[in-house]
This record gives C-alpha cells, structure tokens and sequence, in this order.
C-alpha cells in the first residue's frame, strides 16, 4: 500500500481512501529516514539541540551540571526508550551509554506539532498538548482546534532556514517552545481527529505540492492505557466495537503485537503501552479505557498500573 503504515491497528485510518501507486507516503520513522536522505540527519536529536544552542552533549562527554536530561541520539523506534532524568554524577557513571546525549532540562508545555511543509514553508499547523505521567508515559493528549502562534513562528524559522528542498509532512516535538525531536511524518495516533480530508488532503500534498484542509475546528482527545512490562492478551475487536459511536469515541488501538514478545516492543521505562482511545469527549474516551482496563486485567490476571 502506497501508505506506508506497517501498523494493523492503525491501517482503518487509511483504508477508506485510494493512492496513487506511483506514491509513497511514509508513516513511520524508518521508511521515511530511507526515503529522505537529504533530510535525514532531522533524526539526529544532538544536532537537533546543537542548532537551537541548547547546553547538550554526547554521552561521552559530562555534563558539567545536573540534572540533565539523558536520551538516544537516534531512536527511529520512538516511544521515549531509555530516556530519563539524570540526577548527579553517580547516575550518570551508572547510565553512561554509548549513542546516547544529554541535554538541558526543558521546561513548559508539551506540544506535538504536525505540519505540510512545501520547500520550507508551512502551509498548515495542527498542535496536541501531551498530559504526561511517570517515565515517559501519557495520561492523555488533547488535540487542539486554536494555535499556537509563538510556536509556529519558531518552527517555520527552523524550517525556512534547514528544509527549503522538502515536501511532505513534519512532526515536531517541543517543551517551552524549543524542539526536543522531530520527525519526518505526521503523528499516526489520531489522523482521524483531523476529520475526512485530512488522508484526500495528504495524498495531494505528496502527488501535487498543494493542500486542501484549512485548520481544525474541533477539540479532540487521545487517551492512553499503559501496564506493566510484560506480555499480554488482547481484548477482541468485538468487544472493542461496541464502544465506537464515530463522535464521542471514534477508534481504539491496541498498540503491539500480541505474538512478539514484549521485551523486542520499544516502550517507555514507566509502562507498557495497552491501547489508544481517540475522541471528541474526554471524559467519555477516559470511561472506555478504564472498561478496556478491566477487560485486560480479566484476561491477563494482573493488576495495571494506574494512570
């Protein structure tokens, strides 16, 4: 399929529309580090903090003050593994790591940012706000229908000065309004928040150049379930149906791989990542996981770990 989404559980955000088959629309960090060479060092966190002028180093070198913030250089995989706060020296002689970076503590809000970007210039923003738990784990995030208007000008400097011969879509993640890592795709957690054209609006962008979706004007929210690291059974798809109305709950995923062994799953250190409830009601999408939580301690006989 031309749309590059290796993931099952995220393919009923794509299968209703048709792409050329001269096309190829990566979804996830590997195809789309392959299919841009000329932009792939976006993936190089260090490099990323080195052109903003952020106090950041390689593993190899210390810090010369704590607490730092240490993470991969790369890590096309995602989901945050190995990433954590470093207290002092005698953490940091115990978590040295070869291809890793430290980094100077970001504070602030917490915003996913996916663009349409065309030969340096952003033709279209969408911002989620992420609500973040212990160790790399979400409670949720809200995907917001205004803008962000500091953090748009600082992006499309960013890109009007390092991608002037890219086109496609960007993610960008940032901590008080400074990237933390970027990507070259959109956030495949919740395309369907943006509504119906937001995959028609897509393929254009990747066929033509052009794009059709003006900004989101609806509030939507993107609830997350995380257990313990450890292997799981899934609940099953018709127990799941029966809470998709297409408004208040509009999807739910199952993020892994039920046969692969947990530990070959790249996961935050503070949990286990179980489902994804997308929607337009939080405190409806919130009810579901908690039911989606009591079916997979049913069927798994464990205790999860509490949001």
């Amino acid at each position: 399929m031309p749309i590059l989404e290796p993931d099952p559980w995220r393919q009923q955000f794509f299968d209703h529309c048709l792409c050329p088959n001269d096309l190829n629309i990566p979804i996830k960090d590997p195809d789309a580090y392959r299919m841009n060479p000329l932009h792939a060092w976006a993936y190089n966190k260090l490099m990323i903090a080195e052109k903003q002028n952020l106090i950041c180093g390689p593993h190899d070198i210390e810090p010369g003050f704590y607490p730092v913030f240490s993470k991969p250089i790369y890590n096309l995989r995602s989901m945050g593994s190995n990433s954590g706060v470093i207290i002092d020296r005698q953490e940091y002689s115990k978590r040295y790591n070869p291809g890793f970076m430290w980094v100077e503590i970001l504070e602030g809000e917490h915003l996913s940012t996916d663009m349409a970007v065309v030969d340096g210039e952003a033709l279209w923003f969408a911002h989620a706000i992420g609500y973040p738990e212990k160790e790399g784990t979400f409670d949720y995030w809200k995907i917001l229908a205004d803008h962000r208007q500091e953090t748009e000008a600082y992006l499309q400097a960013f890109i009007s000065e390092n991608f002037t011969h890219y086109r496609g879509m960007m993610n960008f993640e940032t901590i008080g309004g400074r990237i933390i890592e970027m990507h070259l795709r959109f956030a495949d957690q919740w395309p369907d928040l943006y509504g119906e054209p937001f995959v028609p609006s897509l393929i254009e962008l990747y066929r033509s150049g052009s794009w059709r979706l003006g900004p989101l004007n609806r509030t939507g929210c993107s609830v997350v379930l995380f257990g313990e690291h450890r292997n799981y059974r899934k609940p099953s798809q018709a127990f799941l149906a029966q809470f998709i109305d297409h408004d208040q709950v509009t999807s739910i995923q199952l993020p892994f791989h039920e046969t692969m062994d947990y530990r070959r799953h790249s996961m935050p250190p503070g949990g286990f990542r179980l489902a994804i409830v997308n929607g337009f009601s939080l405190e409806k999408c919130k009810e579901t996981r908690d039911v989606i939580r009591q079916e997979f301690k049913r069927l798994n006989d464990l205790n999860l770990t509490e949001e």
